[in-house]
């Protein structure tokens, strides 16, 4: 038999575990190819060999040429390509997932598509994001209120530790300039957050727009993930860099988005509580080489609570039928 024409795909045992990937890469202005198992980032400066296994979230900013080779290698390696605007302050599109299971999806959709589950996992997911704080038998409107006050609270707290002028969330999505320095760092270090956390979600298998407590936009899982996390990264971080002169609010906010995420393992962090928020279990999720033995194996489903077998005929009697 003719050999398969194309590029073979990376062999599983090469795969890294989503949660010990690099959180995220961005590129701008630069052609993005293949060298073996490799991604290569080219520009006038020369060329930087990434190896694809090891990426969670390959941001493509203005100015990237991706060839069909270095997709084809980001695909079968399950990191995922997400095309972003100047800044990376946009998002467009992203690529294919790394899960090969549908159980995580499964269990989102069921929990969503049930009232008393889904106000289940919106308090445990503000229990999350304040801890000490009980959230048993708050309503919606009440979460929304303390999760206002709180929010506000650490707004407030990091501009008197930054000396940052303070005065609301202002921003406009069409002008990234137009924000006072704060807004633009904020807008900066959240769209670095949420690419990173989309890459997690799809890397799952998860559906990214079936959100909790978020609502009604294609993103809306990852806008729950990720305001998990704002009060601990990205709005200390924005503060940070917002307090210093730096030359490109932009490109330094994502550059120290990155080393937070790096130093607490972050992507380890983020698997773990999507699972815990998905299913209950806390134990470690292997979601690397050996999670794939069965990766391919498609089941049918039964009326009786069971799986049967796919690719496999049931017909017994003609007159069954």
């Amino acid at each position: 038999m003719a050999d398969i024409p194309g590029a073979p795909p990376v062999p599983i045992s090469h795969l890294t575990r989503a949660q010990d990937r690099l959180t995220f890469l961005y590129l701008e202005h630069c052609i993005v190819h293949r060298d073996a198992n490799a991604i290569t980032a080219r520009d006038a400066r020369g060329t930087v060999h990434i190896p694809a296994a090891t990426v969670g979230a390959l941001l493509l900013g203005p100015g990237t040429q991706v060839s069909q080779q270095a997709m084809v290698l980001l695909a079968e390696s399950g990191a995922t390509a997400v095309w972003v605007g100047e800044h990376g302050v946009r998002y467009y599109a992203h690529g294919r997932s790394l899960a090969r299971s549908s159980r995580l999806l499964e269990a989102q959709a069921a929990l969503v598509s049930n009232q008393r589950s889904r106000l289940r996992v919106a308090r445990e997911m503000y229990a999350m994001r304040f801890p000490g704080e009980d959230t048993t038998g708050l309503s919606m409107q009440q979460l929304r209120g303390r999760e206002g006050a709180r929010v506000r609270r650490v707004y407030r707290q990091h501009a008197e530790r930054t000396g940052v002028e303070w005065d609301r969330r202002d921003y406009d999505s069409a002008d990234f300039a137009a924000g006072t320095p704060i807004n633009q760092a904020l807008s900066a270090a959240n769209t670095s957050l949420y690419g990173v956390v989309h890459a997690v979600i799809v890397a799952l298998g998860c559906a990214p727009g079936l959100g909790f407590v978020h609502t009604g936009h294609v993103r809306s899982f990852v806008f729950d993930i990720a305001d998990l996390y704002k009060a601990e990264i990205t709005i200390p971080v924005a503060f940070d860099i917002a307090s210093r002169e730096v030359s490109d609010i932009g490109a330094e906010t994502r550059r120290a988005i990155r080393d937070r995420m790096k130093d607490g393992a972050f992507l380890e962090t983020c698997v773990r509580d999507i699972k815990t928020l998905l299913t209950g279990e806390d134990e470690e999720i292997e979601y690397g080489p050996e999670a794939f033995e069965d990766a391919d194996v498609v089941m049918l489903w039964d009326s009786n609570g069971r799986t049967v077998a796919g690719g496999t005929s049931y017909w017994e009697d003609e007159d069954e039928i």
